[in-house]
């Protein structure tokens, strides 16, 4: 085995998004395309030689290959050791676990989390920093610029690696360990959840389904629900990850886990239902006849801590992304605690979490999570669901309409419109920007807005700052609505517009939610021009 140099250019475009870079698989193909971000993330890096760093990723097709080229590449740079899931495989919150267990001083995750896979899907990679989580944007900054500069990269000429076999082999100096994938994740799971009485749920005839999508969260979900709870074989559906996840646009959402969404529906429906996407970091929660809202499931969470074993002595707060409903913000009050409102990426949630000033965090599309780890987690939420259930014993329905009741309803939507022309999706924002100061004070249908602002987040522990984060018009009854460009699309831009009313009286919340919102989403149209910069009718997906 040697080290080779080779020569390279650079590609352009290599900035990291949200949620790390992610490009149709095609553009990762290229070849040095891979090699050069990976390049730049060992440039970017220092102190790393010798340590142990965590590889893997959701399954999706090119995991595989690109696994090889990182190991291969890892070993070039004097990396120590890497742990890498058999079968390629580690789902987003395992390996923070993983990074977090054996003190690694990072991880490289393979995924384009909730986007379609498969030879022309999307593959995605991101850095995780020792803490497990999200690089922070100095870091993804740095590795950007690094992308501008290459002109070549270190990479061993050593044979592939048996990613199937557990057990420990060499590359030129460095160790890899091919370990299960599970196993670290499940143990920290059972210390924070009642797992007796989940599974004395399941021994009373308690049924459950959980959707595993054809991703990554599948052996997840079998081994800890259906092997270590009891739940009866066949509980988990579409739990083979697979490279194309079986066809399935693995967002966990009501439109696109429209199989699960219609057994809920359906006259045989299980107690209880649940997904997870593509790299197991979402989750959707499900009763009979009701799919439980991101936002909700993040306050009802939060209001019932103590009910899981790991969280008995409370919480120290509550973080959640802008655009997430104030849901969240209502239980903080009640219990006491802080609630702060950062921008949309997970990254932005680890200082909170590193200082100690938060314990559950949250943002609208579908993720939440805690202090266990530095990612959201959809296993997770699925299981303090179940604990919720054991100790309460209600259904999911029951708790909803219990919590609308004591904390009031927050009517929310997102909708999105996909694949938009970039230029015109600019142009609208900046249509927007420039009618921020005339908003505030203006009288629109029933409402009058209260502020209008482009949302910029100062970091309480570093106090660095966040800017253009997000549209956000304001009611004066605390009524919003919230405009954005996503940073995880590989495609065009994709518009976010969110809208959220509250409602105290019970007796108003059994109002069909997109009909509650029908005016705000008037409004939002009428004042950004939605159709006329879009050309659409409507959005592509609402949720």
């Amino acid at each position: 085995m040697t080290i080779q140099t080779i020569s390279t250019i650079p590609f352009a475009g290599q900035r990291p998004g949200t949620s790390g870079l992610r490009k149709k698989v095609a553009e990762f193909q290229q070849p040095g395309y891979l090699e050069n971000f990976v390049q730049a993330i060992f440039n970017t890096l220092v102190d790393f030689a010798g340590q142990t760093l965590v590889v893997g990723g959701d399954g999706r097709y090119f995991n595989r290959q690109a696994i090889q080229v990182i190991l291969r590449m890892a070993a070039a740079h004097g990396v120590g050791k890497v742990l890498v899931g058999q079968g390629g495989i580690l789902s987003t919150p395992a390996l923070s676990c993983v990074v977090r267990k054996y003190g690694a001083f990072g991880g490289i995750v393979l995924s384009a989390s909730h986007n379609p896979g498969g030879p022309h899907g999307d593959f995605g990679i991101k850095y995780n920093s020792s803490n497990g989580g999200p690089a922070p944007e100095r870091i993804t900054e740095a590795i950007y610029s690094n992308t501008l500069v290459l002109d070549a990269y270190s990479i061993s000429d050593a044979g592939p690696v048996d990613l199937d076999r557990p057990g420990v082999v060499r590359i030129e100096q460095m160790e890899v360990e091919v370990i299960d994938p599970v196993a670290d994740y499940a143990q920290l799971m059972q210390e924070l959840f009642d797992f007796d009485a989940i599974r004395a749920l399941f021994a009373s005839g308690f049924r459950m389904c959980f959707d595993g999508m054809g991703a990554v969260s599948g052996p997840y979900a079998r081994t800890i629900i259906e092997g270590m709870l009891g739940a009866p074989a066949g509980t988990v559906i579409n739990g083979v990850p697979l490279e194309d996840f079986g066809g399935h646009h693995p967002d966990p959402n009501p439109v696109n886990a429209a199989e699960l969404i219609a057994l809920m529906d359906g006259p045989n429906a299980p107690d209880f239902g649940a997904a997870s996407d593509g790299d197991a970091d979402r989750n959707m929660i499900v009763g009979r006849g009701i799919a439980v809202t991101p936002s909700d499931s993040l306050a009802i969470i939060a209001a019932n801590a103590r009910v899981a074993p790991g969280y008995r002595d409370g919480i120290a707060g509550i973080a959640r992304s802008m655009p997430t409903s104030s849901a969240a913000d209502r239980v903080a009050l009640a219990l006491g605690v802080p609630c702060y409102e950062t921008p949309t990426g997970w990254k932005y949630f680890g200082n909170l979490l590193d200082a100690g000033m938060v314990t559950l965090c949250g943002e609208e599309s579908y993720g939440t999570g805690s202090s266990h780890i530095r990612e959201k987690d959809g296993v997770w939420a699925v299981l303090f669901w179940l604990n919720l259930i054991a100790a309460s014993g209600k259904p999911v329905e029951a708790i909803v309409r219990e919590h609308w009741a004591r904390f009031g309803r927050n009517y929310y939507s997102r909708h999105d419109y996909e694949a938009v022309d970039a230029l015109a999706a600019t142009t609208m924002m900046t249509h927007l920007r420039a009618m921020l100061p005339r908003l505030a004070g203006m009288a629109i249908g029933s409402y009058s807005v209260d502020f209008a602002d482009d949302f910029i987040y100062t970091d309480p522990v570093d106090q660095s700052v966040a800017s253009h984060q997000g549209v956000r018009i304001v009611m004066t009854d605390g009524s919003r609505i919230v405009f954005r460009l996503s940073g995880t699309g590989t495609e065009g831009a994709t518009i976010r517009l969110y809208l959220e009313r509250y409602e105290a009286d019970p007796a108003n919340h059994a109002i069909p939610r997109q009909q509650a919102l029908a005016e705000l989403a008037a409004i939002a149209d009428s004042v950004a021009g939605l159709r006329a910069h879009t050309g659409r009718e409507g959005p592509t997906v609402i949720t």
